[in-house]
């Protein structure tokens, strides 16, 4: 099962012989990628791993667990709730490729030209001898993916006897009267399949010659077809484990399973968030988003995945932080323009906004308060107010919070708005005695905009530690 390596130069052979001449070694994708992985590792890699610079939070766990399953050239499960990355980890799979290999011109499955495996390509082969036709396809070209369906077929993974080239005069036991499914179209390459136990039965049963004996069988007719692919398939753990939707026979065929997480720290969930975020501002109004307000959000999630109300065999995914966060950004943006603002800042009173974008992606357990789904926002509210609470416990010292209490313990109050522009924060900031110093403890708040977020969550903190009373 061989594919090429070799300098670039290489890469001008159009034809066998010259490929012949180039002096190309043929090996198998599994030690294709277990040696661009090896090569990886003695160049050394950086603080995310030499596989995955982009995935946060795996360093540790899954992808030592991964690298394993590569240098022993395992088809591997990756199970995981939704949302922690499985199908980045199966496409990052695509960098340990070669760059380039070269192929049969214009074959289906991407024949090694020294040995091709379709009738078609042998066929060729015998006629054209060392004037084989050779081109080079890259790595996305050897990569193949399906999201499982009930309604997905062994035709679309294995392939179909074609009707056209019955109709042209072939036979139905003729090899060449094959029209080849996902995974023969990804030989010599990687296949993932995402949500694999809702194949349907028969198609899971279709794989097991694929993965192991290699061989394929189409509306009867057997074709001895020694594929070269690695696959990768994706799965919710309570599907894969408990429910019965997987094969057995077909978990036996996967080498290893391995087993994804959420973050495990605030920290994580928040450097996920900020590089998956996507946002258009105002290119003249900056954006400065404090860092309070970065991990309320991101205490959001973690609490929610807590939550007894919560179905956590569904998951709460990493996009609710970064959905939250891109619309925390946006309503701060609008009040930034409607009050002719100077930067954009989000405030305590922007975090409401994110009711819209948690809605739906919360899945509750039978009998749990609907409001938090429905339109309400209980559940919601309540886990806001936990995350709030809690990043206010560990950033602000309950001795600087005295003078603010006491002296609104004497009948003074205060009203803030999403809508209030930041000017307007500052006399309140400079009456309020003590204020002023509990943010400046919090951190370098120099701007309007800044100091006005900060003296929202000192007002926000008080109340939720039943310090004041606050009436929406």
């Amino acid at each position: 099962m061989p594919s090429y390596s070799g300098a670039v130069t290489h890469l001008l052979a159009s034809t066998l012989g010259q490929l012949k001449e180039s002096g190309y070694l043929a090996r198998g994708v599994r030690e294709e990628m277990r040696s661009n992985l090896l090569a990886r590792m003695e160049r050394g890699g950086d603080e995310a791993g030499p596989l995955f610079p982009s995935i946060i939070g795996y360093e540790d766990s899954v992808i030592p667990e991964l690298e394993n399953a590569v240098l022993c050239g395992h088809h591997i499960v990756l199970l995981g709730e939704r949302g922690q990355a499985k199908t980045r980890l199966i496409r990052a799979l695509l960098s340990l490729l070669d760059e380039a290999v070269p192929v049969v011109a214009g074959c289906e499955i991407n024949d090694d030209p020294c040995r091709p495996v379709c009738a078609s390509c042998r066929r060729r082969l015998e006629e054209s001898g060392d004037g084989l036709p050779v081109e080079w396809i890259g790595r996305e070209q050897r990569y193949g993916e399906k999201l499982a369906t009930p309604d997905v077929s062994i035709a679309d993974l294995v392939g179909e006897i074609d009707p056209v080239k019955i109709a042209e005069g072939r036979y139905l036991a003729d090899e060449e009267a094959v029209h080849f499914g996902l995974v023969p179209r990804s030989n010599r390459g990687i296949f993932a399949i995402n949500e694999l136990p809702d194949l349907a039965e028969k198609v899971q049963v279709g794989l097991f010659n694929l993965m192991e004996e290699r061989d394929l069988q189409i509306k009867g007719y057997k074709i001895r077809l020694p594929l070269d692919v690695l696959i990768v398939a994706t799965a919710n753990p309570e599907d894969y484990t408990s429910r019965g939707r997987i094969v057995t026979p077909l978990k036996d065929r996967f080498d290893v399973q391995i087993r994804t997480h959420y973050p495990k720290s605030r920290e994580h969930e928040m450097r996920i968030m900020e590089q998956e975020a996507r946002f258009a501002v105002s290119p003249e109004l900056p954006l400065r988003v404090p860092d309070f307000i970065k991990e309320i959000i991101a205490a959001f999630t973690m609490e929610a995945r807590r939550a007894p109300e919560v179905s956590q065999s569904s998951g709460v995914s990493v996009r609710v932080s970064i959905n939250n966060y891109e619309t925390v950004i946006a309503n701060a943006e609008k009040r930034a323009v409607a009050c002719g603002e100077t930067e954009i800042v989000p405030r305590i009173s922007d975090l409401p906004s994110m009711f819209a974008s948690t809605n739906g992606k919360l899945e509750l357990e039978y009998g749990a308060d609907e409001a938090g789904e429905a339109g309400g926002g209980a559940l919601v509210d309540r886990l806001l107010g936990c995350a709030v609470k809690s990043v206010f416990d560990e950033r602000v010292d309950p001795e600087r919070l005295v003078p603010v209490v006491d002296y609104m313990s004497e009948g003074w109050g205060v009203a803030v708005s999403d809508a209030m522009p930041s000017a307007l924060y500052q006399e309140g900031i400079a009456s309020i005695r003590g204020l002023k110093d509990v943010i400046d403890a919090l951190g370098s708040f120099e701007s309007p905009g800044l100091m006005a977020s900060a003296a929202e969550f000192v007002l926000e903190g008080l109340h939720l530690n039943e310090k004041l009373n606050r009436e929406r």
